[in-house]
């Protein structure tokens, strides 16, 4: 059975308005325990850009800039890498690793439908592991020594 991206993806995202003063988008951010938030345009399905903790450290704390005075639409990365929800999850791991990112936006045409984490690929990464061992365990208690 081969993984897509919509079986591994995390369905509850955080969306923002670009207007939205970082302040507010970190707050809001902690209270939903996310490491990003995708800042949208008008609409939640216009995605403007994504803004990470990294952005907040980089831009903001090691800038000594007041949170309250920047606007998200000047703090967010335009670019947003996307995938469809039926990629295989090999795919989105490679692509995220060439990359060097930790975030994939599942979505479709119109809409996004979550976000793919470095979570949460470590979470499958975990689960196949673990079955994996199982199995060997399983095939080595059925084997019956030479003597």
């Amino acid at each position: 059975m081969v993984l897509r991206a919509k079986d591994i993806m995390d369905t509850d995202v955080l969306t923002i308005d670009e207007g939205t003063d970082a302040l507010s988008c970190a707050r809001a951010m902690v209270a939903r325990r996310k490491g990003y938030a995708i800042v949208t345009r008008g609409d939640p399905s216009a995605v403007a850009g994504i803004v990470t903790e990294w952005d907040f450290l980089e831009k903001i704390v090691a800038g000594g800039v007041d949170p309250s005075a920047v606007r998200l639409r000047d703090l967010a990365s335009p670019t947003v890498h996307a995938c469809a929800p039926d990629t295989p999850t090999d795919e989105v791991v490679t692509t995220m690793s060439a990359l060097g990112i930790r975030r994939m936006v599942v979505r479709t045409e119109s809409q996004v439908l979550g976000v793919i984490t470095a979570k949460n690929v470590l979470a499958i990464f975990r689960q196949y592991v673990d079955k994996l061992t199982s199995g060997i365990a399983g095939y080595q208690s059925n084997l019956t020594p030479l003597g």
